[in-house]
């Protein structure tokens, strides 16, 4: 099978995390002996903590860019983060806002110009004419757009991750009105460890995307009540 993770941070090696991610955790847990995984992190101080994270794994593939979607797209764009989040920098943004949400002096959050790839040019050039069967995006902030942009007519994606956190009302609804245009069904929470990602399905469950109508309008703290009412896939 294949697992696709753009915005991979430093894997399961951030102390800052307490050793923990979703997507390592979720792949590494899978009777799978074809497990073919292609890695994405804009950062490069983090790719020697990825390749540490993968050692024991064959067919892993681990690229050095960020991922954009097409109208937002430059060859390379500038990345805000905080020496006060040293050494992964977890809040590694191209949104100065999103950084400073957290780290709130100015003269400590610094940047970087990172090389940047299209979503559907990325898809394209490793996965035409392949199945995706796990699909995960943190972005920091650049989820949305990304989202919206992945041509999911061309690319065949079983289960599609993505953190709900920095969504707003209406983005929310544009993401459930794309899926819904492509036959995928909300299935509960996502990949990641803490619960902040939700997960979509292709395969159509009117009664999972009636639920997830509901959470649109609710308390995050809530999601686990309404998830329990779910229709597994």
């Amino acid at each position: 099978m294949i697992y696709v993770h753009i915005g991979a941070g430093a894997g399961d090696l951030d102390a800052g995390a307490l050793f923990r991610d979703g997507f390592s955790e979720f792949v590494k847990q899978i009777d799978d002996d074809d497990k073919r995984i292609y890695v994405v992190e804009a950062n490069p101080s983090n790719i020697s903590k990825l390749k540490e994270t993968w050692k024991n794994y064959k067919n892993v593939e681990i690229f050095n860019f960020a991922i954009s979607s097409s109208a937002n797209y430059e060859k390379k764009i500038k990345f805000y983060y905080s020496l006060d989040d040293a050494p992964h920098y977890q809040q590694f943004s191209n949104n100065i806002n999103h950084v400073k949400k957290i780290y709130k002096d100015l003269d400590r959050i610094k940047f970087k110009y990172i090389d940047c790839v299209k979503i559907n040019e990325f898809l394209d050039k490793n996965f035409n004419d392949k199945k995706i069967n796990y699909f995960s995006i943190d972005i920091e902030g650049m989820d949305y757009e990304v989202i919206q942009d992945v041509d999911l007519k061309k690319f065949e994606i079983i289960n599609f991750s993505f953190e709900h956190l920095q969504l707003n009302f209406n983005q929310k609804i544009n993401i459930l009105k794309k899926f819904l245009k492509f036959n995928y069904s909300y299935n509960g929470s996502g990949i990641d460890h803490n619960n902040f990602d939700w997960t979509f399905k292709k395969k159509v469950n009117i009664w999972n995307n009636l639920i997830f109508f509901f959470i649109i309008f609710i308390s995050k703290k809530h999601y686990k009540y309404l998830n329990k009412l779910l229709m597994k896939n």
